[in-house]
């Protein structure tokens, strides 16, 4: 990685930054497209931008990432609805990732591939969040499409593959079944177990085994805040898991090596 850096300098080094800063924050504004329409069963090519209040299209000068949103004090030019803030920070964030994709993987083809696996998982995480459903179009598409990682990332096999698919989406299976015999409930979604075999098949089954153990911590640490929050210590409160699988696997994409490595030198 350093000597592929190597070549430019400091100031066009930058300038690719900035690019880069820039291509995100436009997938992410696509994403904010795909995260409003495919719940709907919309299609996320036709129409162009609108309003979701008054319906009236977005012209291209006003549909600028991030910026559109400051210029216009986050409302409508039409009609003056506030603008969710929410659609400028996920511009934000995946221009972030875009930026942080590029930086530890370079101008590569692995870089697109994870960009690509990130750009879904934020997809999923906020449709998760508004309505506590994964789209099967997103979670099983994702399966077939991530399943090329051998073919794109270095240190990953076919077998790290398919165990990863098979751990990820049975692991969760069998979590789902014992729940449901113990509690005679719904314990975890369809959705949950699709998505973690779609992150299984993107990073293998380490991967897998990771993103479970840090998405547990982060939920457990989350829905505690959250139960003393609302003051709420209801066991059976709904909490989407999608983001915290989706976390654990971002951890595991960037830093999952290492964390790894240190865990077992230091038991």
């Amino acid at each position: 990685m350093l000597n592929s850096l190597s070549q430019f300098n400091a100031m066009t080094y930058i300038t690719i930054i900035a690019a880069v800063f820039v291509f995100g924050a436009s997938i992410g504004s696509f994403l904010n497209v795909c995260i409003y329409r495919i719940p709907k069963g919309e299609s996320i090519v036709f129409p162009g931008s609108f309003c979701p209040v008054c319906k009236s299209s977005i012209p291209f000068y006003l549909n600028i990432p991030i910026i559109s949103f400051i210029i216009l004090f986050g409302k409508c030019k039409n009609c003056h609805t506030s603008i969710s803030v929410r659609y400028p920070l996920v511009e934000f964030i995946t221009a972030i990732f875009a930026v942080a994709t590029f930086i530890k993987f370079g101008l590569t083809i692995e870089s697109i591939f994870w960009f690509a696996f990130i750009s879904v998982l934020i997809v999923i995480s906020v449709i998760d969040i508004d309505l506590q459903i994964i789209p099967d179009i997103l979670s099983i598409s994702g399966i077939f499409i991530f399943a090329l990682a051998p073919l794109i990332v270095p240190q990953i096999t076919i077998i790290d593959t398919m165990l990863g698919i098979l751990m990820g989406g049975g692991s969760l299976y069998l979590v789902a079944v014992v729940y449901y015999l113990i509690r005679k409930d719904e314990g975890m979604g369809g959705g949950d177990i699709k998505l973690l075999a779609m992150i299984g098949a993107a990073t293998g089954w380490k991967g897998v085994v990771f993103t479970i153990f840090v998405s547990s911590l982060l939920g457990t640490v989350a829905g505690v805040i959250i139960m003393l929050a609302t003051q709420k210590a209801d066991s059976k409160l709904r909490i989407p898991f999608g983001p915290y699988l989706a976390g654990g696997a971002l951890i595991y994409i960037f830093h999952g090596e290492f964390l790894i490595s240190l865990y077992f030198n230091f038991i």
